[in-house]
């Protein structure tokens, strides 16, 4: 009997009957199609279990590396292999009933930060979870360690860990190792290397191999390794071959040096800033330009400086005149999208890469919260505003991200206070900002709340919440740090109540309810309960809403007391008795 048949081929015999399609095997005899039919399935889930292909005899591969972290628990052992099994039932069954695919990252975050390795059993259905789920992939690998990447070696539908957790894991292990017994290698020196006068940095043998002969996504999670654990080598790795890359990818490498941005890159960064592509000008500009010591912060601030003065307590602005090669060279575009002023467009772009320090030292000394307070002449306020928010985000500036989102009672889309246009040669086509009350508020609280610390962050959104209610209040709350610190938790709960109490339609907060099962505390749900049972519907509420909110109360209890349960599965006996009781 041939059994080696296609997965699918099998399903689709399965599904439609044997009688409408034959089974893609043949059966032995005395065999009926369907029983050939299962046998074939059985076989070849056996086989993939197995996580080995069949294939001719070969030499029997090297044992699997030893793993010294602890094991799981028999308990959180048993609920890993129920959230993989039920990985891929998300949307069926019980509207009330848990998503379990919605779960499992969750649990794997829970079980990386304990230190536990996964069960050698469910390392295959772990790695089919990670690669049917790119989000997965990170925190599955975690906990997969180098046994599942001995095992992903040994399966072709497994590569992708070798490259988001193997080859970049192990080379930035080899040159953490090789970086300070080759400290400087001038035969390695070529384009992105320290500037002229001092020794090229070493880029360990098997690092550069793996650079010049991996595929893109390899060599993307190759460079962010080896810059977490040595930026030096990781700028002189891409500077080994940036000349020769393609602009595309050349945008794609510069902007993973984000994360570990340092003054060390200025040269590289300046470098970048002739290239031939202008996306790549661009990025190396902004890159630049988060860096307030560098010297292009420094070429900006000068032109920012002739445009703004400060006169009676009152803002002036006068736009620049002209978009000048250096400025183009330094990361200004000079074409502005429709509908926006040349010269409006050149100034906010100057001062979005202006040092925010910069502006008390030229006003007086006055703090951000005092800046942003002064009035602003001929119509300038949006623009100089909303320029400030995009440098106190790529800044990372909590005093003036502070200043400028304000109380969290004021309308969440404001537009900029009511001021006449600028007048002058050129119209508002030509050097104008546009109208007030036609721009776009130029307050964006979600990029804004980011740079404020987490608990700060949270007590905003609660209080805009109470204010607003919820419908304003997605963006916000997808950017607090999880789980959701109080007193967010209970006023997005208090939010959902008045919405139930009011009749609103229970779907239009699918999302928010979405994001308060991942989110909320998981000690809450007792104190949840009481929301689970059907409410009254008013007159004018809508039809058949009251068992909507009552299943969807329901469905986030179930969920925080799941997630209540994964965690005390996963707890150490110490960690679990010094954990707090919940909050009545």
């Amino acid at each position: 009997m041939s059994t080696t048949a296609p997965w699918d081929d099998l399903v689709a015999a399965a599904l439609l009957g044997t009688e409408r399609r034959p089974p893609p095997v043949t059966p032995r005899p005395g065999q009926d199609p369907p029983a050939a039919l299962l046998d074939a399935a059985a076989l070849s889930t056996l086989r993939r279990r197995a996580g080995l292909r069949p294939a001719a005899a070969r030499p029997a591969p090297s044992p699997a590396p030893e793993d010294p972290r602890p094991p799981l628990p028999p308990a959180a052992r048993s609920r890993l292999a129920m959230l993989l099994a039920g990985r891929s039932a998300s949307g069926g069954g019980r509207r009330s009933a848990p998503d379990l695919a919605e779960l499992l990252p969750q649990w794997l975050t829970m079980a990386n930060q304990y230190g536990y390795q996964a069960p050698a059993a469910l390392l295959p259905a772990l790695l089919d979870a990670a690669r049917a789920r790119t989000d997965l992939r990170p925190e599955a690998l975690a906990l997969g360690g180098p046994r599942a990447l001995w095992l992903a070696r040994l399966n072709p539908e497994w590569k992708f860990a070798l490259r988001t957790g193997g080859a970049g894991r192990a080379a930035g292990t080899e040159a953490e190792a090789s970086a300070g017994a080759e400290a400087r290698d001038p035969a390695g020196a070529e384009a992105g290397d320290p500037a002229d006068g001092e020794a090229p940095v070493a880029v360990p043998a098997g690092v550069r191999r793996q650079w010049e002969e991996g595929l893109f996504a390899e060599r993307v999670s190759l460079l962010a390794a080896v810059r977490h654990r040595d930026p030096e080598v990781g700028l002189a790795l891409l500077g080994s071959t940036w000349s020769t890359e393609r602009a595309e990818d050349r945008l794609m490498f510069l902007d993973s040096l984000r994360d570990e941005l340092s003054p060390s890159d200025e040269p590289f960064l300046e470098q970048a800033l002739a290239d031939r592509s202008r996306n790549v000008r661009a990025t190396a500009a902004e890159l630049l330009s988060a860096l307030p010591g560098s010297a292009l912060a420094s070429r900006m601030a000068e032109r920012s400086r002739a445009c703004v003065s400060l006169d009676s307590g009152t803002i002036t602005v006068e736009a620049p005149a002209e978009c000048d090669s250096g400025m183009q060279r330094d990361g200004v575009v000079a074409k502005p999208p429709s509908g926006r002023g040349e010269r409006a467009w050149w100034f906010g772009q100057l001062v979005e890469a202006t040092p925010l320090e910069c502006w008390s030292g030229w006003f007086g000394g006055r703090g951000a919260a005092e800046i942003v307070a002064l009035p602003v002449a001929d119509g300038w306020q949006a623009d100089l505003h909303a320029a400030w928010c995009r440098a106190a985000v790529r800044q990372r500036n909590v005093e003036w991200s502070r200043a400028l989102l304000g109380a969290p009672v004021a309308p969440p889309a404001a537009p900029p206070t009511a001021q006449a246009a600028p007048g002058g040669a050129g119209g508002a086509g030509a050097g104008a900002p546009a109208a007030a009350q036609a721009a776009p508020s130029w307050r964006d609280p979600a990029k804004l709340l980011s740079a404020l610390p987490p608990d700060e962050r949270a007590q905003w959104v609660a209080d805009f919440i109470a204010a607003h209610g919820l419908s304003d209040a997605f963006r916000l709350l997808g950017v607090c740090a999880v789980p959701w610190a109080e007193p967010l938790g209970r006023a997005v709960v208090d939010a959902l109540d008045i919405a139930r109490d009011a009749g609103s339609y229970p779907w239009s907060f699918s999302g928010v309810m979405g994001l308060a099962e991942r989110c909320l505390d998981p000690d809450q749900a007792d104190r949840l309960e009481v929301l689970t049972a059907i409410s009254d519907e008013p007159e004018d509420g809508s039809p058949g809403a009251g068992s909507y909110w009552s299943e969807a109360f329901q469905r986030l209890v179930g969920t925080l007391r799941l997630r209540a349960a994964m965690r005390r599965e996963l707890e150490p006996p110490d960690a679990a008795a010094a954990r707090p009781a919940p909050t009545p």
